[in-house]
């Protein structure tokens, strides 16, 4: 079946697109930001949220879930998102943070964070998955948002770019763990330098292979 709608030219996988936005905007006035986090998952290196208001009469071309993007395309559409959304933010919070509040609360915190760095006030907010970090304003979460809303799609590209490129600047520093490829990831050859050298400053140390490679040490 997918055969016949390839043919007829029609994409059967859903893109993000505007009718999020378009109804907060209606229903709150003013512009809204779409919000997405990435780096819960990682054992090294900080949470990174972003914050993106995008201009509805020049929205850049292919905005998409960060994940369905290629690398050479996430830097191109990043540099764009800069150029012509109204506001962008992007903030963190660190491993430290990680560490004492728990990671959920760091990503909801650096979403807050996100938030409150723009430069210009949303009236709303489209936040990416099923938890309202706490935003002083009316706020509308979106299970797998970044494929839906392109408010939040644009927001989950600034935010692995800027990660991403965060994690190669620390492999500079930390060599042995690949994380200019696997960006903190708790891949084969992550683990085994964890297991050869030891842990980081940079390593999240409540998270189990962590504090199993501490407590041997």
């Amino acid at each position: 079946m997918s055969d016949l709608f390839d043919a007829a030219g029609m994409d059967m996988k859903p893109k993000p697109d505007w009718s999020a936005e378009a109804h907060m905007m209606a229903t709150e006035g003013g512009p809204v930001c779409g919000v997405d986090e990435v780096g819960r998952g990682p054992l090294a290196g900080p949470v990174v949220a972003a914050a993106v208001i995008l201009d509805p009469n020049d929205i850049p071309d292919g905005l998409n879930d960060s994940k369905k993007l290629s690398d050479k395309k996430r830097q191109m559409l990043y540099g764009l998102i800069q150029e012509k959304a109204l506001a962008v933010s992007i903030a963190e919070a660190s491993v430290a943070e990680i560490d004492e509040i728990n990671i959920l609360q760091a990503s909801m915190l650096a979403m807050r964070r996100a938030v409150e760095g723009l430069e210009v006030r949303p009236a709303g907010a489209l936040v990416d998955g099923n938890r309202d970090p706490g935003l002083d304003m009316p706020t509308r979460t979106l299970i797998k948002g970044d494929g839906r809303s392109l408010s939040i799609a644009a927001a989950s590209i600034i935010a692995k770019v800027f990660r991403d490129d965060l994690m190669k600047k620390l492999d500079s520093e930390f060599p042995d763990y690949g994380w200019a490829q696997n960006a903190g990831y708790g891949v084969a050859k992550h683990l085994a330098a964890l297991r050869l050298v030891g842990a980081t400053p940079h390593h999240r140390r409540t998270f189990a292979p962590i504090r199993q490679v501490l407590s041997e040490e």
